[in-house]
């Protein structure tokens, strides 16, 4: 084997590898998406369960609390990001939200 075929293989290892590495980062962002829209129809099915069943949502707690659940839960509750999933811990938009309230 000459350095030559050696290099080219090397070579197309690594463009193979980037491909691969691309097809990851597109993997988990798709599984991302998946992850915040299952959260957000778990809500939405938890209210509707409290509709169906004559609760109403006053009964669930005050609109603060549920904000802080919310959070709690890993979603963004700031107006830049709300309801998407927090990825990089604490959001300062979010806590100063739930300061204020």
């Amino acid at each position: 084997m000459d350095k030559q075929s050696l290099f080219v293989q090397v070579a197309n290892l690594e463009a193979r590898i980037g491909e691969l590495y691309e097809e990851l980062g597109s993997l988990k962002h798709q599984i991302q998406e998946l992850i915040e829209e299952n959260q957000r129809l778990r809500r939405e099915n938890e209210h509707y369960q409290a509709l169906t069943m004559g609760k109403g949502l006053a009964e669930s707690g005050s609109a603060q609390e549920n904000l802080r659940r919310i959070y709690r839960e890993g979603f963004h509750i700031c107006n830049v990001k709300y309801g998407s999933l927090r990825t990089d811990g604490e959001c300062l938009f979010c806590l100063a939200f739930i300061e204020r309230a």
